[in-house]
């Protein structure tokens, strides 16, 4: 097997990253800037911005933002595609917001937003409660529980946070789990036929 540092240059010229050579658009409403790695994204949502190493140069033009491999090194084409994939899902976090449903089910089960905090009624002897962090909100309808933020990691962190605390049964299936989500179900075991 070859060594991959062997075929950077080949990589390089033919474009490895599919994700990573495609342009990414910016809407309108959004603005982008770049400066010394530093990637600021505005939007009528909210504002983000990180910090990315100088493997990778990103640059904004035409309403376009363009990554492109600067080192020919493995790492270079590792983070190729990781960081068009964060810049674009900044763009859209900003422009439309990101939201994870999570579902309750279970007799006397059941939740509520309350200052900003989510209560969790999970039939242990006291209430759980989960801190929304700065950009992130609760939303409960009856049993459905939404996440939302402009924070596309951090949505996703707090909902399966707030899964953990009552992860899905698999017999009967009691427990939170996210809206559409498969649980995989046991068979309880059987009595045994009377002789």
């Amino acid at each position: 097997m070859r060594d991959f540092q062997s075929l950077a240059p080949l990589a390089k010229k033919i474009g490895m990253s599919r994700i990573g050579k495609k342009p990414i658009t910016i809407p309108s409403g959004v603005t982008v800037a770049v400066e010394d790695g530093m990637v600021r994204v505005k939007g009528p949502k909210g504002n983000l911005s990180r910090q990315f190493k100088d493997d990778i140069n990103i640059a904004v033009a035409d309403k376009e933002v363009v990554c492109s491999v600067r080192k020919d090194s493995k790492l270079s084409f590792i983070l190729w595609g990781t960081y068009a994939s964060h810049i674009k899902n900044m763009i859209e976090g900003v422009a439309n917001g990101f939201e994870k449903k999570l579902e309750i089910e279970g007799i006397g089960y059941k939740a509520k937003e309350e200052n900003g905090k989510l209560i969790l009624n999970l039939g242990f002897s006291h209430p759980v409660e989960v801190a929304a962090p700065a950009g992130i909100k609760f939303t409960v309808v009856k049993n459905l529980i939404t996440v939302s933020g402009i924070d596309k990691e951090l949505v996703g962190e707090m909902a399966a946070k707030i899964r953990a605390h009552k992860k899905p049964d698999p017999y009967k299936g009691k427990g939170i789990h996210y809206l559409g989500e498969v649980i995989r179900r046991k068979a309880g075991k059987k009595a045994a036929a009377s002789a």
